[in-house]
């Protein structure tokens, strides 16, 4: 089952030692671990240069008291100048490209601890671009505080996997059985403690990255009022046709498709096999019977009544079981407010008449899950991916609708797949 959450709420949930976050949050916080190890190899290169240069200012103390204590500390501080030199230029040529690696790295390593699609913009050259910056600052905090954390987990951790060897010693050596209980029982206790510090841990670290790494800054920081009120209004007016514009297909137009189906299906009966008109009042029943097929696909595409009925997972339900590919559908079954469950189900149905015609998927899993005032839609295909909503597809559309309703659209969607599409909607009750 994909959760919709992230690993720092996760660890406040009552079942949380039931769901499958703990281990999530450990291999977080291992797969920490092995990052910051690999970047302290890395940076021991860079920073070799600046060492030396240090280790040569402090040898230079003692010799200017030999002879001639000038000309050696001339020579002392001329060699520390041009290792310091070194230092600096490799730090400003290879540390922003290094913290972008990094920084790469993390988004990656994200889905471990939040289901969100992890996102990057560049805007300007290397040093121009204040992602660098923030990759930069991200990688000063992995390298200085992650080994402090990781150090305190290290110690819980190593109590907990050498209880069964101390409580066989205290066995052995004969102590009393109430010492051996105790230990024993400190470890069980510590199980738990391990998996919510580690889950802590990793979850302050992942909101911490996405913050440096996936935030982008917002050039609209002042918000039109008005204008998100007369957006809401065409959104709402826009619905409002889309519905008048339904009834009257299914009331008028289709109930008199079914009339004339109908009328040609006896006069079809009436006619004798072997006359001449037979033959195209059989063609024009066959035509009326996939015309009234093809009517009815459209109204459900427009506004499926299933949607308005029965709600949201049951439309959503309906229409994965429409579709040619393979979808699992993990939905909450609360109600929304009419606009909210529209733009969701318009989410589902935009994912998988692309994962079809685009994609090239054969497995699509929905999730509809409702955190607070907050209704989160994902939908992930196993494709081909490259799906770009600059490009003018529905999924701009999606996006504007998404909007409208004060929600947002995110979609990761790397070539080689897979493709996630998230749609976040507000639905206070």
């Amino acid at each position: 089952m994909t959760s919709t959450t992230t690993l720092l709420r996760a660890v406040t949930r009552p079942r949380f030692l039931r769901s499958a976050w703990p281990w999530r949050g450990v291999a977080y916080t291992a797969t920490t671990a092995v990052a910051v190890g690999v970047l302290w190899l890395l940076l021991s290169f860079l920073l070799a240069p600046l060492a030396l240069a240090v280790e040569v200012l402090r040898l230079a103390g003692p010799r200017a008291g030999e002879e001639a204590p000038f000309r050696w500390a001339g020579s002392y501080v001329l060699v520390a100048a041009v290792l310091g030199l070194i230092g600096v230029g490799l730090l400003a040529l290879v540390g922003p490209r290094l913290a972008l690696a990094v920084a790469g790295a993390e988004r990656w390593r994200l889905r471990l601890a939040d289901d969100a699609p992890a996102l990057s913009r560049r805007r300007g050259s290397l040093y121009t671009d204040p992602a660098t910056w923030r990759a930069t600052a991200y990688l000063l905090l992995l390298a200085a505080v992650a080994p402090v954390w990781l150090g305190v987990l290290a110690l819980a951790g190593l109590l907990v996997v050498s209880t069964p060897f101390a409580v066989h010693h205290r066995l052995v050596s004969m102590e009393s059985m109430g010492s051996a209980a105790g230990r024993a029982a400190l470890g069980v206790v510590l199980i738990p403690v391990v998996l919510y510090l580690c889950s802590a841990f990793g979850g302050a670290h992942a909101a911490l990255a996405r913050l440096l790494l996936c935030s982008e800054p917002d050039p609209a920081a002042t918000e039109l009022v008005e204008v998100t009120r007369s957006r809401a209004r065409l959104a709402d007016a826009f619905d409002a046709e889309r519905h008048r514009i339904e009834r009257d297909l299914h009331d008028v137009a289709q109930q008199r498709l079914v009339s004339l189906t109908m009328q040609l299906g006896l006069a079809r009966l009436d006619l004798p096999d072997d006359s001449p008109a037979a033959g195209a009042v059989a063609s024009a029943h066959e035509h009326a019977k996939a015309l009234m097929v093809e009517l009815r696909d459209l109204i459900r595409g427009i506004s499926p009544r299933t949607l308005r009925e029965l709600g949201l997972r049951a439309a959503v339900e309906e229409l994965a079981a429409g579709s040619p590919l393979r979808v699992g559908v993990d939905a909450d079954s609360d109600r929304f407010t009419p606009a909210v469950e529209t733009v969701a189900f318009a989410a589902v149905s935009e994912a998988l008449a692309n994962a079809v015609k685009h994609a090239a998927a054969t497995e699509v899993a929905v999730t509809v899950r409702r955190s607070a005032d907050l209704l989160t839609v994902q939908v992930t295909d196993n494709g081909r991916g490259g799906a770009d909503p600059s490009r003018g597809s529905g999924l701009t559309g999606l996006a504007d609708r998404a909007a409208a309703a004060g929600g947002r659209l995110l979609i990761s969607s790397p070539p080689g797949g897979p493709t996630i599409l998230r749609v976040e909607l507000p639905c206070v009750s």
